[in-house]
């Protein structure tokens, strides 16, 4: 048996066990409907409610999250991140922390070595307790060897997150306005693996104005992984807030999903009172349906969420 034909028999078998989940999704989208855990979560305290955690629909696919996502690649690269560099234990702790202030909504990709590390720290958990999103990396590197297209990514992100489904998948990274052309053959497996039921939603994530521009446009995109915050190129944006800002506007109001990421510039913006504006800003301009974080603490969880409520509440 070669290779191609050894991982298509391991796939089918590996999961033929769990079929069940994966035509619940095909079919009538069940998981996105009401899952448990959206019971508790975002309910009001004496507080008031909260917003970080308050449960969302992703725009037009169904998906509903937490407003607040727990990143996972905070200096991210070649399979490691500040968050791996943890240690498993560490994870395991802050993923756990996270699922319990309702933040039910996990950002990993291949490129932040993160699979395993969410494996270990989500073993006992209810799969209808969070929303998995995972990114391919699409360029040959020291670490990766691209097949070129999705299939055989995607199978071994569900291997090595132990999820029949990835809830959002996206291509990592894009740096160009012609990316649709350049990762064809992965957009078409991407819809592949979405007619299957393995992926939920796809698009991509953005390090380029041109390439955000061309995926908020875009037919084939469902999510957009965007930089947004009130500071601009000099807090890891792709051009300035004015700029950038009517781009992922326009994109909600025509049903794209916005995820925004570098709120806080990729640990540029330190102060609170540069974190408060940066989140006022994005979401008092109405920019994003969910943000995600690289909180690399429970008492920086706290503080964010903390934060977040504050900002929507003003």
């Amino acid at each position: 048996m070669d290779k191609h034909a050894q991982d298509s028999h391991d796939v089918h078998h590996g999961y033929s066990r769990r079929r069940f989940i994966t035509t619940t999704l095909a079919g009538a989208g069940a998981l996105a409907a009401h899952p448990r855990w959206l019971a508790g979560a975002g309910a009001a305290t004496s507080a008031g409610p909260c917003r970080a955690s308050e449960i969302v629909t992703l725009g037009r696919t169904g998906i509903k999250a937490s407003r607040l996502a727990q990143g996972t690649g905070f200096n991210g690269g070649g399979r490691s991140s500040a968050h791996t560099r943890l240690g498993e234990k560490a994870f395991t702790k802050l993923v756990r922390h996270s699922l319990d202030q309702g933040l039910a909504f996990l950002d990993a990709a291949d490129l932040y070595g993160s699979h395993r590390y969410l494996r270990t720290a989500l073993d006992g958990v209810s799969r209808d307790k969070y929303i998995l999103l995972s990114k391919i990396w699409p360029r040959q590197a020291y670490w990766n060897m691209p097949s070129g297209g999705a299939v055989e990514e995607v199978n071994r992100f569900r291997k090595e997150l132990k999820s029949d489904v990835i809830d959002i998948c996206l291509i990592h990274c894009m740096t160009n306005s012609n990316w649709p052309q350049e990762y064809e053959r992965i957009r078409d497996e991407l819809d592949e693996m979405k007619q299957k039921g393995a992926v939920r939603a796809v698009g991509v994530s953005c390090h380029d104005l041109g390439a955000v521009k061309t995926a908020c446009s875009h037919p084939w995109v469902d999510v957009v992984l965007a930089r947004i915050n009130n500071v601009g190129k000099k807090a890891a944006m792709d051009a300035s807030p004015e700029e950038v800002a009517p781009v992922l506007k326009q994109a909600r109001a025509n049903g794209k999903v916005i995820l925004g990421m570098k709120i806080f510039g990729a640990g540029k913006l330190t102060q609170p009172r540069q974190k408060d504006a940066s989140l006022k800003f994005v979401f008092d301009n109405n920019l994003v349906d969910a943000i995600t974080v690289g909180m690399l603490s429970p008492t920086q969880v706290d503080d964010t969420i903390s934060r977040i409520n504050k900002a929507m509440k003003a």
